[in-house]
């Protein structure tokens, strides 16, 4: 039975909550847009009263709690298309691995021209690796899932817990990297595209590929997350499931704010702040996701947030235009605000023109079935033979 309703093929939740998520990694990814995140210690960077308030704000209900929705968004998607392709009885191998080439292709543009905080380079690579396990039955994926990001994860906070309490200096010297913090205000703040473009590179390099590779034990389970709650028909059944997405809703929203608050509690150690992150960030971004399922189920929310769903619907090009914006507004070779905003400003930015955003969707999707860069994607993948009508591709 489909207790979720749906647009044409779409699942409207699914696309509103990921029009949600949209916004809350712009959030968040707004810290990098505006100053040199990837190499600070946010804790005593951001040192004005209002700085602080909003950096405690982002960082406790924000920051690592939105694009774990994403991921799993994905691979819900990802799954969705793989039960379409057997019930048709069609090749679903070929048709994904051009969708995940072409993905792939986008995030080396988007990171190396536009952004190195580039995530669609990592989520094609996990791509191709879902190929293979999108095949396992719901209960193993899961348990699988869970191990592939508990198990490293625990090694590595307990391994940073072991070498701070060894020599508490040694981590913090590598943290804080006051040379790289002055090449990129000097590269964004000041610099033409051209040297922008090379420093970028060099970041990407440095940090956004060797994430990418990390991406394994950190984005795939999330992936096989979603693709396991595919399975069970986590959206479609959310009406006769309501009681159980609540009861692990406030589970983990009590859960997940707590151990984000840990830092602020036991004190800014490095590896307190690895479990803020890689811990209690998935388990919030849980508890969001429970609350937004829930709260599609009433017709009021759906017709109120339905525009939200637009963007999510166009979440490529919601992706994609929010780092072009962007990073024309802060760098140097734009408006240059890169280091002259404050963080509640930053935000504010970013909420605006995300309902800009929303906006052009809810216009673009009056006279078009799909957005300028889907089309492209889509386009790419089946060439002369594009379906006509819009099928359910809710994979990004």
């Amino acid at each position: 039975m489909n207790a979720t309703p749906t647009i044409g093929n779409r699942i409207e939740s699914l696309d509103i909550l990921r029009g949600f998520a949209l916004l809350g990694i712009f959030i968040a990814n707004m810290l990098t847009f505006h100053s040199p995140y990837f190499y600070i210690d946010p804790h005593s960077y951001f040192s004005t009263p209002s700085d602080v308030a909003s950096y405690k704000l982002i960082n406790l209900f924000v920051e690592a709690s939105f694009y774990p929705i994403f991921a799993m968004m994905f691979g819900y998607g990802l799954n969705m298309q793989y039960e379409k392709a057997i019930a048709n009885g069609t090749s679903y191998v070929p048709m994904m691995a051009r969708r995940m080439a072409i993905l792939m292709g986008f995030g080396l543009i988007h990171a190396l021209f536009i952004w190195s905080g580039d995530v669609l380079f990592t989520y094609a690579l996990m791509g191709f690796i879902m190929l293979a396990v999108v095949r396992v039955p719901k209960r193993w994926l899961l348990w699988i899932a869970l191990i592939v990001y508990l198990l490293p994860t625990f090694l590595f906070i307990g391994g940073v817990y072991l070498l701070t309490k060894h020599d508490p200096n040694k981590l913090m010297e590598g943290f804080v990297d006051i040379q790289r913090i002055e090449l990129a205000i000097t590269a964004y703040a000041h610099g033409t595209y051209g040297e922008a473009l090379v420093f970028r590179i060099s970041e990407w390099l440095f940090i956004g590929l060797t994430n990418s590779f990390i991406g394994i034990f950190m984005v795939l389970p999330l992936i096989m997350l979603g693709a396991a709650f595919s399975k069970w028909k986590l959206f479609e059944r959310a009406a006769v499931l309501k009681g159980r997405i609540a009861v692990v809703g406030i589970i983990t929203l009590a859960a997940g704010i707590f151990i984000k608050s840990w830092p602020y509690i036991d004190g800014y150690e490095f590896y307190n702040r690895l479990i803020q992150q890689l811990i209690g960030g998935p388990i919030l971004a849980i508890g969001y996701a429970c609350v937004i399922i829930l709260l599609c189920t009433l017709p009021i929310f759906r017709t109120i947030f339905r525009p939200i769903g637009k963007a999510g619907r166009l979440s490529l090009t919601t992706y994609l235009m929010q780092s072009i914006i962007a990073t024309f507004l802060f760098y140097g070779y734009g408006f240059g605000l890169y280091g002259k905003v404050d963080l509640e400003t930053g935000t504010m930015i970013a909420v605006g023109i995300f309902a800009i955003q929303v906006i052009f969707a809810e216009l673009w999707l009056l006279k078009f079935r799909m957005g300028p860069f889907e089309w492209l994607w889509r386009k790419g993948v089946y060439g002369k033979n594009m379906p006509k009508k819009e099928e359910k591709e809710q994979a990004l």
